[in-house]
Protein backbone atom coordinates (compact mmCIF):
# COMPACT_ATOMS: atom_id res chain seq x y z
CA UNK A 1 0.00 0.00 0.00
CA UNK A 2 1.63 3.09 -1.34
CA UNK A 3 0.92 6.56 -0.39
CA UNK A 4 1.94 10.08 -2.16
CA UNK A 5 3.93 12.08 0.37
CA UNK A 6 2.82 15.69 -0.46
CA UNK A 7 4.61 18.00 2.36
CA UNK A 8 2.49 21.35 2.54
CA UNK A 9 3.81 24.19 4.11
CA UNK A 10 0.96 25.97 6.79
CA UNK A 11 3.09 28.27 8.71
CA UNK A 12 6.34 28.47 10.00
CA UNK A 13 8.19 24.92 11.03
CA UNK A 14 4.98 23.17 10.04
CA UNK A 15 3.94 21.05 7.38
CA UNK A 16 1.53 18.51 6.60
CA UNK A 17 0.28 15.48 4.47
CA UNK A 18 -3.25 15.77 4.09
CA UNK A 19 -5.71 12.98 4.47
CA UNK A 20 -5.29 10.65 1.35
CA UNK A 21 -5.93 6.28 1.65
CA UNK A 22 -7.22 5.09 4.46
CA UNK A 23 -5.64 7.93 6.49
CA UNK A 24 -7.49 8.76 9.36
CA UNK A 25 -6.37 12.14 10.21
CA UNK A 26 -3.39 14.48 8.26
CA UNK A 27 0.19 13.88 8.82
CA UNK A 28 2.11 16.92 10.48
CA UNK A 29 5.71 17.38 10.70
CA UNK A 30 7.53 20.00 12.58
CA UNK A 31 10.80 21.17 11.46
CA UNK A 32 12.84 23.82 9.79
CA UNK A 33 13.28 23.42 6.12
CA UNK A 34 16.75 21.71 6.41
CA UNK A 35 15.62 19.52 9.08
CA UNK A 36 12.36 18.74 6.93
CA UNK A 37 14.72 18.27 3.73
CA UNK A 38 16.93 15.40 5.66
CA UNK A 39 13.50 13.86 5.92
CA UNK A 40 12.97 13.58 2.76
CA UNK A 41 16.28 12.20 1.39
CA UNK A 42 16.28 9.04 -0.45
CA UNK A 43 15.92 5.99 0.91
CA UNK A 44 14.29 8.11 4.31
CA UNK A 45 10.90 6.48 5.20
CA UNK A 46 9.75 8.87 8.01
CA UNK A 47 7.31 10.78 6.49
CA UNK A 48 5.62 7.74 4.80
CA UNK A 49 5.57 6.07 8.26
CA UNK A 50 3.63 9.15 10.12
CA UNK A 51 1.41 8.76 7.40
CA UNK A 52 0.74 5.14 8.54
CA UNK A 53 0.47 5.83 11.44
CA UNK A 54 -2.10 8.20 10.75
CA UNK A 55 -4.31 5.11 9.70
CA UNK A 56 -4.46 4.14 13.49
CA UNK A 57 -8.32 3.47 15.03
CA UNK A 58 -9.46 6.34 17.37
CA UNK A 59 -6.24 8.43 16.65
CA UNK A 60 -7.34 12.33 17.29
CA UNK A 61 -6.33 15.51 15.09
CA UNK A 62 -3.51 14.58 13.88
CA UNK A 63 -0.20 12.22 13.84
CA UNK A 64 3.22 14.11 14.37
CA UNK A 65 6.82 14.06 14.33
CA UNK A 66 9.25 16.49 15.79
CA UNK A 67 12.00 18.40 15.20
CA UNK A 68 14.59 15.48 15.74
CA UNK A 69 12.33 12.97 13.17
CA UNK A 70 14.15 9.86 11.68
CA UNK A 71 13.28 6.52 10.35
CA UNK A 72 12.18 3.78 13.12
CA UNK A 73 10.59 0.96 12.73
CA UNK A 74 6.72 1.24 12.08
CA UNK A 75 6.33 4.31 13.65
CA UNK A 76 9.32 6.85 13.39
CA UNK A 77 11.39 7.91 15.72
CA UNK A 78 10.11 11.31 17.25
CA UNK A 79 6.71 10.39 16.54
CA UNK A 80 3.58 10.97 18.70
CA UNK A 81 -0.01 9.31 18.52
CA UNK A 82 -2.49 10.14 20.42
CA UNK A 83 -5.60 7.80 20.53
CA UNK A 84 -9.31 8.14 22.26
CA UNK A 85 -9.32 5.41 25.62
CA UNK A 86 -12.61 4.76 24.51
CA UNK A 87 -11.84 3.48 20.91
CA UNK A 88 -8.39 3.39 20.61
CA UNK A 89 -5.93 1.30 20.33
CA UNK A 90 -2.73 0.55 21.76
CA UNK A 91 0.21 -0.34 19.77
CA UNK A 92 3.93 -1.37 20.86
CA UNK A 93 5.70 0.29 17.52
CA UNK A 94 4.31 3.26 18.84
CA UNK A 95 6.87 3.20 22.01
CA UNK A 96 9.29 0.99 20.72
CA UNK A 97 11.54 -1.68 22.05
CA UNK A 98 13.71 0.60 24.97
CA UNK A 99 10.60 1.04 26.93
CA UNK A 100 11.03 4.22 29.20
CA UNK A 101 14.21 4.78 27.73
CA UNK A 102 14.91 8.35 28.81
CA UNK A 103 16.68 11.16 30.21
CA UNK A 104 17.95 12.24 33.72
CA UNK A 105 19.75 15.23 34.67
CA UNK A 106 21.86 15.53 38.36
CA UNK A 107 23.42 18.29 39.86
CA UNK A 108 26.66 18.36 41.35
CA UNK A 109 27.16 21.57 43.45
CA UNK A 110 30.39 22.00 41.81
CA UNK A 111 31.91 24.60 38.85
CA UNK A 112 33.78 23.69 36.12
CA UNK A 113 37.02 25.21 37.62
CA UNK A 114 36.29 22.65 40.97
CA UNK A 115 36.94 20.02 37.87
CA UNK A 116 38.87 20.77 35.41
CA UNK A 117 41.86 19.45 36.89
CA UNK A 118 40.35 16.24 37.14
CA UNK A 119 38.39 15.93 34.11
CA UNK A 120 40.74 12.87 32.60
CA UNK A 121 40.51 11.14 36.51
CA UNK A 122 37.22 11.64 36.84
CA UNK A 123 36.28 10.24 32.89
CA UNK A 124 38.13 6.68 34.21
CA UNK A 125 36.45 6.79 37.98
CA UNK A 126 33.48 6.80 35.87
CA UNK A 127 33.72 4.44 33.68
CA UNK A 128 35.44 2.07 35.81
CA UNK A 129 32.83 2.18 38.15
CA UNK A 130 29.75 2.15 35.46
CA UNK A 131 29.01 -0.95 33.59
CA UNK A 132 28.87 -0.40 29.73
CA UNK A 133 27.92 -2.92 26.78
CA UNK A 134 25.37 -5.88 26.04
CA UNK A 135 26.32 -7.82 28.84
CA UNK A 136 28.35 -6.18 31.61
CA UNK A 137 26.07 -6.53 34.41
CA UNK A 138 25.21 -3.67 36.65
CA UNK A 139 25.97 -1.29 39.57
CA UNK A 140 23.59 -3.47 41.67
CA UNK A 141 23.34 -6.63 42.63
CA UNK A 142 19.98 -8.40 42.15
CA UNK A 143 18.35 -11.65 41.55
CA UNK A 144 15.27 -13.13 40.24
CA UNK A 145 13.19 -11.39 43.43
CA UNK A 146 14.97 -8.30 43.49
CA UNK A 147 13.55 -7.95 39.61
CA UNK A 148 10.23 -8.72 40.14
CA UNK A 149 9.83 -6.27 43.26
CA UNK A 150 11.73 -3.55 40.62
CA UNK A 151 9.15 -4.47 38.27
CA UNK A 152 6.15 -4.28 40.57
CA UNK A 153 7.67 -1.42 42.32
CA UNK A 154 10.20 1.12 40.50
CA UNK A 155 11.52 3.30 42.60
CA UNK A 156 9.43 2.78 45.49
CA UNK A 157 11.49 -0.24 45.95
CA UNK A 158 14.82 1.48 45.37
CA UNK A 159 13.56 3.98 48.19
CA UNK A 160 12.75 0.78 50.20
CA UNK A 161 15.87 -0.91 50.04
CA UNK A 162 18.33 1.88 50.59
CA UNK A 163 19.21 3.31 47.11
CA UNK A 164 16.96 5.97 46.68
CA UNK A 165 16.01 9.10 48.41
CA UNK A 166 12.27 10.47 48.48
CA UNK A 167 13.85 13.42 47.05
CA UNK A 168 14.73 11.48 44.17
CA UNK A 169 11.47 9.96 43.80
CA UNK A 170 9.78 13.32 44.04
CA UNK A 171 11.86 14.73 41.40
CA UNK A 172 10.99 11.75 38.98
CA UNK A 173 7.81 11.58 36.69
CA UNK A 174 5.36 9.44 37.86
CA UNK A 175 7.70 9.41 40.92
CA UNK A 176 9.17 6.74 39.59
CA UNK A 177 6.10 4.21 39.53
CA UNK A 178 3.65 2.98 37.40
CA UNK A 179 0.73 0.38 38.43
CA UNK A 180 1.88 -3.07 37.16
CA UNK A 181 1.66 -6.63 36.46
CA UNK A 182 5.21 -7.95 36.71
CA UNK A 183 4.09 -11.42 35.63
CA UNK A 184 2.97 -9.66 32.47
CA UNK A 185 6.70 -9.80 31.87
CA UNK A 186 7.97 -12.69 29.99
CA UNK A 187 10.48 -15.35 31.89
CA UNK A 188 13.02 -14.44 29.76
CA UNK A 189 13.03 -10.79 29.75
CA UNK A 190 12.92 -11.15 33.76
CA UNK A 191 15.82 -13.33 33.57
CA UNK A 192 17.61 -10.75 31.12
CA UNK A 193 17.09 -7.97 33.76
CA UNK A 194 18.79 -9.62 36.42
CA UNK A 195 22.30 -7.80 37.54
CA UNK A 196 21.51 -5.05 34.75
CA UNK A 197 20.14 -2.66 37.06
CA UNK A 198 22.70 0.19 37.28
CA UNK A 199 24.09 -0.01 33.51
CA UNK A 200 24.36 1.72 30.39
CA UNK A 201 24.20 -0.37 27.13
CA UNK A 202 25.50 0.19 24.24
CA UNK A 203 24.45 2.34 20.98
CA UNK A 204 23.57 5.91 21.72
CA UNK A 205 23.10 5.35 25.66
CA UNK A 206 25.43 7.51 27.23
CA UNK A 207 26.39 8.98 30.91
CA UNK A 208 28.14 12.55 30.37
CA UNK A 209 29.51 14.75 32.56
CA UNK A 210 28.40 18.37 31.01
CA UNK A 211 28.93 22.18 31.98
CA UNK A 212 26.32 24.49 32.22
CA UNK A 213 27.73 27.48 29.16
CA UNK A 214 24.56 29.18 28.59
CA UNK A 215 21.82 30.49 30.53
CA UNK A 216 18.32 31.94 28.42
CA UNK A 217 15.88 31.69 30.64
CA UNK A 218 17.31 32.89 34.45
CA UNK A 219 13.87 32.53 36.49
CA UNK A 220 13.33 28.80 35.48
CA UNK A 221 16.87 27.83 35.75
CA UNK A 222 16.98 28.86 39.51
CA UNK A 223 13.98 26.50 39.88
CA UNK A 224 15.90 23.53 38.20
CA UNK A 225 19.07 24.77 40.85
CA UNK A 226 21.33 25.41 37.92
CA UNK A 227 23.80 28.26 36.48
CA UNK A 228 26.42 29.31 34.53
CA UNK A 229 29.28 26.94 34.93
CA UNK A 230 27.74 24.29 37.11
CA UNK A 231 28.47 21.17 36.14
CA UNK A 232 25.84 18.86 35.98
CA UNK A 233 25.19 15.10 34.56
CA UNK A 234 23.10 13.66 32.06
CA UNK A 235 22.21 9.85 32.39
CA UNK A 236 20.32 8.63 29.11
CA UNK A 237 19.87 5.15 28.98
CA UNK A 238 16.72 2.36 29.29
CA UNK A 239 15.58 -0.80 30.40
CA UNK A 240 18.10 -2.47 28.66
CA UNK A 241 17.45 -6.28 27.38
CA UNK A 242 14.39 -6.81 29.83
CA UNK A 243 12.98 -3.67 28.02
CA UNK A 244 13.93 -4.70 24.51
CA UNK A 245 12.74 -8.86 25.22
CA UNK A 246 9.50 -7.63 26.55
CA UNK A 247 8.77 -5.78 23.37
CA UNK A 248 9.53 -8.37 21.04
CA UNK A 249 7.91 -10.84 22.78
CA UNK A 250 4.49 -8.83 22.73
CA UNK A 251 4.73 -7.85 19.12
CA UNK A 252 4.78 -11.24 17.95
CA UNK A 253 2.00 -11.71 20.04
CA UNK A 254 0.25 -8.95 18.68
CA UNK A 255 0.92 -10.81 15.21
CA UNK A 256 0.14 -14.22 16.01
CA UNK A 257 -3.33 -12.64 17.05
CA UNK A 258 -4.31 -10.30 14.86
CA UNK A 259 -2.32 -11.90 12.25
CA UNK A 260 -5.19 -10.97 9.14
CA UNK A 261 -4.63 -7.38 10.51
CA UNK A 262 -0.78 -7.51 10.84
CA UNK A 263 -0.91 -8.70 6.79
CA UNK A 264 -3.17 -5.94 5.79
CA UNK A 265 -1.27 -3.13 7.23
CA UNK A 266 1.76 -1.12 5.02
CA UNK A 267 4.29 -2.40 7.72
CA UNK A 268 3.34 -5.67 10.21
CA UNK A 269 5.18 -3.32 13.02
CA UNK A 270 2.75 -1.04 13.57
CA UNK A 271 -0.07 -3.86 14.27
CA UNK A 272 -2.33 -3.27 17.15
CA UNK A 273 -4.87 -4.31 19.70
CA UNK A 274 -7.99 -2.66 20.68
CA UNK A 275 -7.78 -1.07 24.51
CA UNK A 276 -9.69 -3.15 26.97
CA UNK A 277 -8.74 -6.29 24.61
CA UNK A 278 -6.85 -9.15 27.18
CA UNK A 279 -3.80 -9.17 25.02
CA UNK A 280 -3.65 -5.05 25.38
CA UNK A 281 -4.44 -4.69 29.16
CA UNK A 282 -1.67 -7.86 29.45
CA UNK A 283 1.18 -5.65 27.13
CA UNK A 284 -0.11 -2.45 29.23
CA UNK A 285 1.27 -4.22 32.88
CA UNK A 286 4.16 -4.79 30.96
CA UNK A 287 4.97 -1.64 29.16
CA UNK A 288 4.61 -0.14 33.16
CA UNK A 289 6.44 -2.87 34.54
CA UNK A 290 9.30 -2.78 32.36
CA UNK A 291 8.87 1.67 32.85
CA UNK A 292 9.61 0.57 36.36
CA UNK A 293 12.79 -1.07 35.72
CA UNK A 294 13.82 1.36 33.99
CA UNK A 295 13.50 4.30 36.09
CA UNK A 296 15.40 2.05 38.81
CA UNK A 297 17.98 1.10 36.39
CA UNK A 298 18.87 5.11 36.14
CA UNK A 299 18.32 5.50 39.77
CA UNK A 300 21.13 2.79 40.30
CA UNK A 301 22.64 4.98 37.55
CA UNK A 302 22.57 7.49 40.60
CA UNK A 303 23.72 6.40 42.91
CA UNK A 304 27.25 5.24 41.58
CA UNK A 305 27.82 8.38 40.04
CA UNK A 306 26.84 10.02 43.56
CA UNK A 307 30.41 7.40 44.83
CA UNK A 308 32.48 8.37 42.86
CA UNK A 309 31.80 12.70 42.86
CA UNK A 310 32.11 11.58 46.84
CA UNK A 311 35.38 9.88 46.63
CA UNK A 312 36.51 12.47 44.40
CA UNK A 313 35.01 15.82 45.51
CA UNK A 314 34.31 14.99 49.20
CA UNK A 315 32.28 18.54 49.51
CA UNK A 316 29.78 17.31 46.55
CA UNK A 317 25.88 16.83 46.87
CA UNK A 318 24.43 15.31 43.97
CA UNK A 319 21.16 15.61 42.97
CA UNK A 320 18.34 14.85 40.88
CA UNK A 321 17.36 17.52 38.85
CA UNK A 322 14.27 15.22 37.09
CA UNK A 323 13.93 12.14 34.88
CA UNK A 324 11.49 12.13 31.91
CA UNK A 325 10.96 9.08 29.41
CA UNK A 326 11.08 9.61 25.81
CA UNK A 327 9.17 5.98 24.84
CA UNK A 328 6.32 5.12 26.40
CA UNK A 329 2.38 5.33 26.30
CA UNK A 330 0.74 7.30 28.78
CA UNK A 331 -3.13 8.09 29.68
CA UNK A 332 -3.75 11.72 29.38
CA UNK A 333 -6.21 14.29 29.69
CA UNK A 334 -6.06 16.63 26.68
CA UNK A 335 -8.87 19.23 24.86
CA UNK A 336 -9.59 17.79 21.31
CA UNK A 337 -12.43 20.46 19.26
CA UNK A 338 -12.90 21.91 22.92
CA UNK A 339 -13.29 18.68 23.84
CA UNK A 340 -11.69 17.81 27.63
CA UNK A 341 -10.82 13.63 26.66
CA UNK A 342 -8.72 10.88 28.02
CA UNK A 343 -6.54 9.98 25.48
CA UNK A 344 -3.74 7.48 25.41
CA UNK A 345 -0.19 9.32 23.74
CA UNK A 346 2.05 7.51 22.10
CA UNK A 347 5.80 9.17 22.33
CA UNK A 348 8.45 6.96 20.49
CA UNK A 349 11.56 9.06 20.93
CA UNK A 350 9.78 12.12 22.18
CA UNK A 351 10.09 13.90 25.62
CA UNK A 352 6.81 14.45 27.47
CA UNK A 353 6.66 19.10 27.66
CA UNK A 354 3.65 19.87 29.88
CA UNK A 355 3.66 23.69 30.86
CA UNK A 356 3.02 25.04 34.30
CA UNK A 357 -0.14 24.08 35.77
CA UNK A 358 -0.37 20.11 34.58
CA UNK A 359 -0.92 18.55 38.03
CA UNK A 360 1.51 15.83 36.45
CA UNK A 361 4.52 17.86 37.01
CA UNK A 362 6.03 17.81 40.75
CA UNK A 363 5.05 20.51 42.88
CA UNK A 364 8.97 21.75 43.17
CA UNK A 365 8.65 22.63 39.13
CA UNK A 366 4.22 23.37 38.70
CA UNK A 367 5.08 27.07 38.30
CA UNK A 368 7.58 27.44 36.14
CA UNK A 369 6.81 23.86 33.94
CA UNK A 370 8.26 20.26 33.16
CA UNK A 371 12.07 19.91 32.69
CA UNK A 372 12.67 18.46 29.47
CA UNK A 373 16.33 17.49 28.68
CA UNK A 374 17.31 17.22 25.01
CA UNK A 375 20.63 15.69 24.13
CA UNK A 376 23.33 16.53 21.79
CA UNK A 377 26.18 14.33 21.05
CA UNK A 378 29.08 13.54 22.59
CA UNK A 379 31.06 16.22 20.44
CA UNK A 380 28.35 18.79 20.53
CA UNK A 381 25.92 20.97 22.74
CA UNK A 382 22.91 19.42 24.88
CA UNK A 383 19.73 21.65 26.15
CA UNK A 384 17.53 21.76 29.26
CA UNK A 385 14.12 22.93 28.24
CA UNK A 386 11.01 23.72 30.02
CA UNK A 387 7.23 22.73 28.90
CA UNK A 388 6.51 25.05 26.35
CA UNK A 389 3.00 27.19 26.52
CA UNK A 390 1.82 25.69 23.07
CA UNK A 391 2.98 22.12 23.81
CA UNK A 392 -0.81 21.26 24.28
CA UNK A 393 -2.62 22.32 21.37
CA UNK A 394 0.45 21.75 18.81
CA UNK A 395 1.64 18.16 20.27
CA UNK A 396 -0.06 16.84 22.88
CA UNK A 397 2.47 18.27 25.29
CA UNK A 398 5.49 16.97 23.47
CA UNK A 399 8.70 17.61 22.35
CA UNK A 400 11.77 16.34 20.65
CA UNK A 401 14.45 13.88 22.72
CA UNK A 402 17.74 14.41 21.36
CA UNK A 403 19.16 15.65 18.00
CA UNK A 404 18.36 12.48 15.91
CA UNK A 405 20.19 10.54 13.48
CA UNK A 406 20.99 11.36 10.47
CA UNK A 407 23.52 8.68 9.32
CA UNK A 408 22.65 5.05 10.14
CA UNK A 409 24.74 3.43 12.10
CA UNK A 410 26.33 1.50 9.05
CA UNK A 411 27.05 4.87 7.15
CA UNK A 412 28.68 6.28 10.37
CA UNK A 413 31.14 3.54 10.60
CA UNK A 414 32.07 3.89 6.74
CA UNK A 415 32.52 8.05 7.10
CA UNK A 416 34.26 8.20 10.43
CA UNK A 417 37.31 6.43 12.50
CA UNK A 418 37.29 5.93 16.18
CA UNK A 419 40.57 6.64 16.87
CA UNK A 420 40.54 9.76 15.11
CA UNK A 421 37.36 10.65 16.79
CA UNK A 422 38.47 10.25 20.07
CA UNK A 423 41.77 12.37 19.56
CA UNK A 424 39.71 15.26 17.81
CA UNK A 425 37.62 15.04 20.73
CA UNK A 426 40.44 15.18 23.59
CA UNK A 427 41.80 17.96 22.09
CA UNK A 428 38.46 19.84 22.17
CA UNK A 429 38.85 19.24 26.08
CA UNK A 430 36.32 15.75 25.72
CA UNK A 431 37.04 13.20 27.16
CA UNK A 432 35.90 10.40 25.69
CA UNK A 433 35.40 6.57 27.56
CA UNK A 434 34.34 3.34 25.37
CA UNK A 435 34.35 -0.26 25.63
CA UNK A 436 33.56 -0.31 21.88
CA UNK A 437 35.33 1.68 18.69
CA UNK A 438 33.13 0.66 16.68
CA UNK A 439 30.42 2.27 19.24
CA UNK A 440 32.36 5.60 19.10
CA UNK A 441 32.40 5.77 15.35
CA UNK A 442 28.36 5.03 15.39
CA UNK A 443 27.86 7.51 17.53
CA UNK A 444 30.02 10.54 16.16
CA UNK A 445 28.81 13.99 16.12
CA UNK A 446 28.43 14.23 11.90
CA UNK A 447 25.49 11.51 12.44
CA UNK A 448 23.20 13.42 13.85
CA UNK A 449 20.95 16.35 13.23
CA UNK A 450 21.97 19.69 14.14
CA UNK A 451 20.68 19.94 18.10
CA UNK A 452 20.49 23.84 17.90
CA UNK A 453 18.19 24.02 14.47
CA UNK A 454 16.38 21.12 16.86
CA UNK A 455 15.84 22.85 19.49
CA UNK A 456 15.61 25.98 17.79
CA UNK A 457 12.32 24.79 16.24
CA UNK A 458 10.85 23.36 19.44
CA UNK A 459 11.18 26.82 20.83
CA UNK A 460 9.63 28.49 17.90
CA UNK A 461 6.73 26.86 17.78
CA UNK A 462 6.35 27.06 22.05
CA UNK A 463 5.87 23.44 22.53
CA UNK A 464 9.72 23.24 24.26
CA UNK A 465 11.29 26.24 25.55
CA UNK A 466 15.20 26.91 25.99
CA UNK A 467 16.33 27.27 29.62
CA UNK A 468 19.95 26.35 28.92
CA UNK A 469 22.63 24.76 26.85
CA UNK A 470 24.95 22.46 28.31
CA UNK A 471 28.99 21.49 26.47
CA UNK A 472 30.38 17.79 27.35
CA UNK A 473 33.45 16.93 29.61
CA UNK A 474 33.15 13.35 30.07
CA UNK A 475 31.47 11.10 28.19
CA UNK A 476 31.14 7.27 29.33
CA UNK A 477 29.86 5.24 26.31
CA UNK A 478 29.27 1.33 25.87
Amino acid sequence: MGLVVELNEIEANVYEIGRTGEMRVPARVYGSESLVEEMQSEGDRTLTQIQNVAMLPGIQKFSLVLPDGHQGDGFPIGGVAAVDADDGVISPGGIGGDINCGVRLLRTGLTYKDIVSEQSILADRLYQTIPTGAAEGGSLDTNISDVRGILEGGLEWMLANGHATKTDLDHCEENGHLPSDPNAVPTEALKRGVNQVGSLGRGNHFLEVQRVTDVYDTETAAAFGIDTDDVVVMIHTGSRGLGHQTYSHYLRAFERKYRSLAESLPDKKLVYAPLGDDLADEYWNAMNAAANFAWANRQALTQAVRKVFDDLFDTTEVELVYDVCHNMAKEERHTVDGETKTLLVHRKGATRAFPAGRPEIPEAYRSVGQPVFIPGSMGSHSYILVGGPQSLARSFGSTAHGAGRQLSRAEARTEYSAGELKKALRARGIFVRARSGRTLAEEAPGAYKDIDEVVRVSDALGIGTRVARTAPLANIKG
